[in-house]
């Protein structure tokens, strides 16, 4: 692998004022509750979680219970990644797969752990792409895990180079259209696209005050469910499961409110899946 292929394309990766101002939100962000977690295992994750959490760790001992409780959450993002991984279908050594919209790299890794293949992530943020880079060296999988400075809707990789390929709460940020296109373009026919996301329930009748709040937080555009799908549709991308992880990923948020890395849009998050306004999905498609 030459450095090329660590660079951007060459095509300006920033092609919008959202887009920059996007990843100058991302190059930018030091929050804890994304690296406090992550200082648990090395693996940095910018998702959230899924699963019951243990009561127990708001018990412990006043000196460990803000570790106890990192610790905690950062199982159940963990949790989350590989309830990703399950769904992307019969993945081998030989296989090469794209985490599109990557953060800080831990599913990019974790994937490379569990089927041995090649990963490639990309981002539009430079700083999101030098961390996770560094971390597959510290971790020796440089070689099979490699993230580019790079857009997702435009990202210069093969076409049909790719047997699987996952946004995990990225697709807030982009069309849409754009993105299953490119997506499309690069699966392989029967390829495994999966994504993990927030959006909002059209039956409610838009945007709910809660789900606003949750965009001007993360300058991000989230979707009407609707939308996913027939993106999916006009792009040769069968749904083959849809899962509304609304309730597991609950539990998550609860626990997130009571801790020290706390960033005040649990709140918003929970008004609006508690209120049926805001769901969160699991979506896996088909490449036909």
């Amino acid at each position: 692998m030459t450095a090329t292929h660590l660079t951007a394309t060459a095509k300006p990766v920033l092609r919008s004022d959202y887009q920059r101002s996007v990843a100058e939100y991302w190059n930018n962000e030091r929050d804890p509750v994304n690296l406090r977690l992550g200082d648990v295992d090395g693996l940095y994750h910018h998702h959230y979680g899924l699963g019951d959490y243990d009561p127990s760790v708001l018990d412990a001992p006043a000196d460990i219970r803000e570790q106890a409780i990192i610790a905690e959450m950062h199982r159940l993002e963990t949790a989350q990644a590989d309830v990703l991984l399950d769904h992307l279908g019969d993945v081998g050594p030989q296989d090469r797969l794209l985490d599109a919209g990557c953060g800080r790299g831990g599913s990019s890794i974790m994937a490379n752990l569990r089927f041995g293949c090649e990963v490639d992530g990309v981002s539009i943020s430079e700083e999101q792409v030098a961390f996770a880079n560094e971390r597959a060296r510290e971790r020796g999988v440089a070689d099979k895990v490699r993230y580019h400075f790079r857009n997702m809707l435009d990202t210069g990789f093969e076409s049909g180079s790719r047997k699987a390929i996952w946004n995990n709460e990225s697709t807030m940020y982009v069309n849409l259209h754009e993105l299953f296109a490119e997506h499309a373009r690069q699966l392989e026919i029967g390829g495994r696209y999966v994504t993990i996301t927030g959006c909002y329930n059209d039956v409610t009748g838009g945007r709910s005050k809660a789900v606003s709040q949750i965009d001007q937080h993360y300058t991000c555009n989230i979707h009407p469910r609707s939308e996913y799908f027939k993106a999916m549709q006009a792009n040769n991308l069968v749904p083959i499961a849809v899962v509304d992880l609304t309730p597991a990923t609950i539990p998550y948020w609860e626990l997130r409110a009571r801790s020290s890395v706390a960033t005040g849009v649990e709140e918003p998050f929970l008004t609006a899946y508690r209120e049926g306004s805001f769901h969160y999905l699991l979506i896996a498609a088909d490449r036909i």
